[in-house]
């Protein structure tokens, strides 16, 4: 015979937990000592290592009671079957949720493979295909007029800080 207490302990579960169970009528002491202790006995043991299970299955308290006291028959059949079925909705949102996530984190690996290229770089890569400072500076005001807000995603990308952002911008609309 195993006291609340030492169920609790054993069980991992809170004294209260065990308290809010046999309130419901889920987990009944065999017995109480003469000081008024509820004592349980190896059936009430094995009965809340079953409501245990049950919980870790998502199951509801209700459920778990109807689930006990039933002979294993078609209720308890379809209790299993429904939370089965929610189970399986649940894991198609998740996939879908997952989905979504591995989408943003591929925009994001390509946006930050863009990052990698800084403003030197690019400098570095215009003159190398033969352009002068002349040559950029036209490059950017053609940009600007062309495609103003590709050109402001473009000079944020090369992680370029705002306010040159501004100033490139602001010359390339002047000329």
């Amino acid at each position: 015979m195993a006291t609340i207490s030492a169920l609790a302990r054993e069980s991992g579960l809170s004294r209260s937990t065990l308290l809010y169970y046999d309130r419901l009528g889920l987990l009944k002491p065999s017995r109480r000592s003469r000081s008024g202790y509820r004592m349980y006995s190896s059936l009430e043991v094995e009965r809340l290592e079953q409501i245990c299970l049950y919980r870790q299955m998502g199951i509801p308290l209700k459920e778990i009671g109807q689930l006990l006291d039933s002979d294993g028959g078609s209720d308890a059949a379809e209790i299993l079957r429904r939370r089965l079925r929610v189970l399986n909705r649940e894991i198609a949102a998740f996939r879908e949720q997952q989905r979504y996530i591995l989408e943003l984190l591929k925009q994001k690996q390509l946006q930050q493979g863009v990052d990698m290229i800084s403003k030197e770089r690019w400098v570095d890569i215009m003159r190398a295909a033969g352009l002068n400072d002349q040559d950029m500076q036209n490059w950017h005001r053609q940009f600007e007029k062309m495609e103003p807000e590709a050109h402001q995603e473009f000079l944020e990308s090369l992680g370029i800080k705002a306010e040159e952002i501004a100033k490139i911008r602001e010359w390339s609309r002047r000329a």
